[in-house]
């Protein structure tokens, strides 16, 4: 299956967004939509956005949701997430001065979960470390890490909800698919 792929840099931390289309299709999927509803809307190409998926909770992966969701766009997230959605003390960004929250996910997710969206076929791999409810979203060859994995590194665990052993653990546990898969990471 070929999936078009389009990356948009987001934001103060440069937060990867991505855009996930088959060709011929008139929607698309959006994963990680951090800041900047426009630019993000506009990558998309006139595109519907069919769904939004969440790897994790944190301001600068959330900020552009409720701007860019339309009351029939579903909005995915771990369950052990769902909560840094509404509070700035959970989804860090009070550490930038500000408030960021989205509406409630329309979906809650869990480990080994299979979803569909806009034709795309994604596995669900719940990658607890950097946040309890990081996931990982694999579809085909590719696999999309948000900030379990940064480029040339993994994600930071001294945040709320983070946890080195947990890290260690999830690292191991994708460590056979980032061999064989092209990664997209948070940033």
């Amino acid at each position: 299956m070929e999936i078009n792929i389009v990356t948009v840099t987001v934001g103060m931390l440069n937060n990867q967004c991505y855009i996930l289309s088959l060709p011929g299709r008139e929607d698309c999927v959006a994963i990680d939509p951090g800041s900047e509803p426009e630019k993000i809307r506009q990558a998309c190409g006139g595109k519907k956005i069919a769904a939004i998926l969440l790897t994790h909770g944190h301001f600068d992966h959330i900020g552009g949701v409720d701007a860019l969701r339309e009351a029939d766009t579903p909005v995915m997230i771990h369950e052990a997430d769902a909560a840094l959605l509404a509070s700035p003390a959970l989804n860090a960004s009070w550490m930038i001065g500000q408030s960021i929250t989205a509406r409630p996910a329309t979906r809650l997710l869990h480990d080994g979960e299979d979803i569909e969206a806009a034709g795309i076929p994604f596995h669900v791999i719940h990658t607890p470390g950097h946040t309890a409810g990081s996931v990982c979203y694999q579809t085909g060859s590719q696999l999309f890490t948000g900030d379990t994995l940064f480029h040339g590194g993994y994600g930071r665990t001294d945040l709320p909800g983070g946890d080195d052993q947990a890290m260690g653990a999830s690292l191991r546990k994708i460590a056979p698919l980032a061999a064989k898969c092209a990664l997209y990471p948070g940033h």
